[in-house]
């Protein structure tokens, strides 16, 4: 059983818009990340809590097989490269990541067939929220 996420409003239409414009040879991503967002709890962005993964947070998480730790940026992909240490939300390991609370791990399938247990840690940063407490 997957965990519950929370996306912005937002991020959803923004990333609803991306999905739209894939080609078919990305037809994978696209079905996965459309699929989080239809189950995810839809939220505006004052609404969003400061523990949960939105996009340009920054996040501590883990992965099993092998384990290992990553604090990484998601982003959009044309953002990718403009930064360092940062996970384009079309990857696996970013769609996973989209909506998940500190604490909330996921199993998700690798693109061997294999699948990748990913907890969240911490978010570390979340612009959306640092936005709202902003005078």
């Amino acid at each position: 059983m997957k965990p519950d996420i929370i996306v912005s409003a937002i991020d959803a239409e923004r990333l609803e818009a991306i999905a739209d414009l894939l080609p078919a040879s990305a037809i994978e991503s696209k079905n996965a990340l459309l699929d989080e967002l239809g189950r995810a709890n839809i939220v505006e962005p004052d609404q969003m809590p400061a523990t949960v993964v939105t996009m340009n947070s920054t996040v501590q998480f883990e992965i099993t097989s092998p384990k290992e730790e990553f604090c990484m940026t998601l982003v959009y992909p044309s953002d990718i490269g403009n930064g360092t240490n940062q996970i384009s939300v079309l990857t696996p390991i970013g769609t996973a990541l989209l909506g998940l609370a500190e604490g909330s791990q996921i199993e998700w399938p690798r693109p061997d067939g294999q699948s990748v247990n990913v907890r969240i840690l911490k978010v570390i940063s979340q612009p959306r929220q640092a936005s709202v407490l902003q005078p």
